[in-house]
């Protein structure tokens, strides 16, 4: 090998190769970090649509106001208000006047999308209701819940029957 052939691999396709080489690395890095993020988020985000179904739909007669505003600490932006007004104006008043109690089970969940700041869930739920001493009605359902990570906490945004 000649001497200005050496210098040309010493100088610059060495130098040039360790550069690409550590690009590659800490893409490789980043995508890791990112895959990891996102399986963290697809994981914590169905437990947390999981978790709070139940509780926005699981209520008794004699506790429902404190049971369903114990809920509202797991919701967030215009849901949090719109729960917070149904439940305020329809659901404390029937459910004390009528003896209506609740309780809901997530039997399957599912992620349809998650990044680290939003999630998408599909939740198929069955609810029994019982009003007043009739017997307990079975009402299953299938929701799409919308969450939204609010510092370092995954908070129900949207609720919407499918």
């Amino acid at each position: 090998m000649g001497r200005s052939k050496a210098r040309f691999v010493a100088f610059a396709v060495l130098p040039a190769t360790a550069v690409a080489l550590g690009a590659v690395a800490g893409v490789l890095q980043w995508q890791i970090v990112s895959y990891r993020e996102t399986a963290s988020a697809v994981g914590d985000s169905v437990q947390a649509a999981r978790s709070t179904a139940a509780r926005i739909l699981s209520y008794q007669a004699d506790t429902v106001e404190q049971d369903l505003t114990a809920a509202r600490d797991h919701l967030t932006g215009p849901f949090l208000d719109s729960y917070t007004e149904l439940v305020n104006s329809a659901v404390i008043p029937a459910a004390r006047e009528r003896q209506i109690s609740a309780v809901a089970e997530v039997v399957a969940a599912a992620s349809v999308s998650a990044t680290p700041e939003h999630a998408v869930a599909l939740l198929f739920i069955n609810q029994i209701t019982t009003v007043g001493r009739e017997a307990p009605t079975p009402i299953p359902s299938t929701v799409r819940v919308t969450l939204d990570n609010v510092d370092g906490r995954w908070l129900v945004s949207g609720f919407d029957p499918v």
